[in-house]
C-alpha cells in the first residue's frame, strides 16, 4: 500500500450560496455520493448570504439526513469573499475545499482526486477541472467551452486554479472589497513555501453563461479581480502570460477542433473584457464586494 492509502485525512467543504434553491440540494447530495476512500469529509459548511428563495430551508431539511452538514446564514448578502471568510472561521480542518452551489461532481472519485495531493505535505493548493454543460453549437456556448478548455490546457503547463479549489488554511483571510479569492490565497501559500498543483481528474460540471451579455459580465468580473492582483501585488496571472496562452490555445484547438469564426468571437469578447477591466482598475472602480448574479449560469 502507498503512504496515502495508509494515512487518514480530514477535510472541510465550504459552499457559498445566494438564492440557490434550484441547485443547492443537487450540489450537496453530490458531495455525499462521493467515494472518498481514506479521506473523511468532517464537515460541510453552507454559507447562505441573504437568500430569500428558500435556500436555507432546503439546507435545514438536508441537515436531518447528514449530521456533518451545517448552515451558516448571513443576514445580508456581503459578497463571496465575506462568505468564504465566514466558513473559514467556523471550520475545524486545515484542508478546505471550495465548492460552488451551482456545480456537481462529475465522477464518484472527483473529490478524492482533488484532495489526494495533500498527502504530500508540500502541496498547499489544488485546482480541479471544470467541464461546462453548454451547447457548443452556439457562439456563446462554444466560447464557454473554449474558455474552460483553455483553462485545462493552461493548467497542464502552469497550474491555473479556479472554480473548484482546495487548499491548506494557513490563516489567510480575504479582503471583502475585492473580487479575487483563490489567487490571493494561492499567493500567500506560495510565499509560505507551498506548491500549487492541478488535478485534471477532479472533474465538476458547471454551466456557463448562455448569452453574450452574461458571458461578458462574468469575464469582466474575473478580469477585474486579476487586474487588481497584478496591480496591487505584482502577481503573475498565468492566463495573462502570452507564452502560456499560445501553448494552451494550440491544445484547445486540438481538443475542440478549428472553428475560426467562433474562436475569433470568443477572443474578441475576452480581449474587450480585459481592456475594460484594466480601465476599471485604473479608475479605482475595482473595489466591489457584491455583484449581480449571472442568471443563465444557474441552469446546470
Amino acid at each position: 500500500m502507498t503512504e496515502s492509502e495508509n494515512t487518514k485525512m480530514d477535510i472541510a467543504i465550504g459552499i457559498c450560496a445566494y438564492n440557490e434553491s434550484q441547485n443547492i440540494e443537487r450540489c450537496i447530495r453530490s458531495i455525499y455520493e462521493q467515494d472518498t476512500r481514506n479521506v473523511n469529509v468532517k464537515e460541510v459548511l453552507v454559507v447562505s448570504s441573504g437568500s430569500t428563495d428558500g435556500t436555507d430551508d432546503i439546507v435545514r431539511g438536508l441537515m436531518d439526513e447528514y449530521d456533518n452538514l451545517t448552515l451558516l446564514p448571513q443576514e445580508k448578502r456581503e459578497g463571496k469573499n465575506s462568505a468564504i471568510n465566514y466558513y473559514l472561521d467556523h471550520k475545524t480542518c486545515d484542508i478546505v475545499a471550495m465548492y460552488n452551489a451551482d456545480n456537481v461532481f462529475m465522477t464518484k472519485d472527483s473529490l478524492y482526486k482533488l484532495v489526494e495531493p495533500f498527502f504530500d505535505p508540500q502541496v498547499g493548493m489544488v485546482g480541479g477541472h471544470p467541464i461546462p454543460t453548454n451547447d457548443k453549437s452556439t457562439k456563446v456556448g462554444f466560447a464557454t467551452h473554449m474558455l474552460w478548455t483553455m483553462h485545462h490546457n493552461l493548467a497542464l503547463i502552469y497550474p491555473k486554479i479556479g472554480e473548484l479549489v482546495a487548499f491548506r488554511d494557513i490563516g489567510t483571510r480575504l479582503p471583502t472589497d475585492m473580487q479575487s479569492d483563490e489567487d490571493l490565497i494561492r499567493m500567500r501559500l506560495e510565499e509560505a513555501g507551498y506548491r500549487c498543483v492541478y488535478a485534471p481528474e477532479a472533474t465538476i460540471l458547471n454551466h456557463g453563461p448562455d448569452t453574450e451579455e452574461d458571458f461578458y459580465k462574468q469575464r469582466l468580473r474575473v478580469n477585474i479581480g486579476e487586474c487588481t492582483m497584478k496591480q496591487m501585488h505584482d502577481y503573475d496571472i498565468p492566463s495573462w502570460n502570452k507564452k502560456y496562452v499560445i501553448k494552451a490555445m494550440m491544445g484547445t484547438i486540438h481538443d475542440l477542433g478549428f472553428h475560426p469564426f467562433k474562436i475569433l468571437y470568443a477572443i474578441r469578447l475576452e480581449l474587450r473584457s480585459r481592456k475594460e477591466a484594466e480601465e476599471h482598475v485604473k479608475r479605482g472602480e475595482d473595489r466591489m464586494s457584491v455583484w449581480e448574479p449571472i442568471r443563465t449560469t444557474k441552469k446546470l
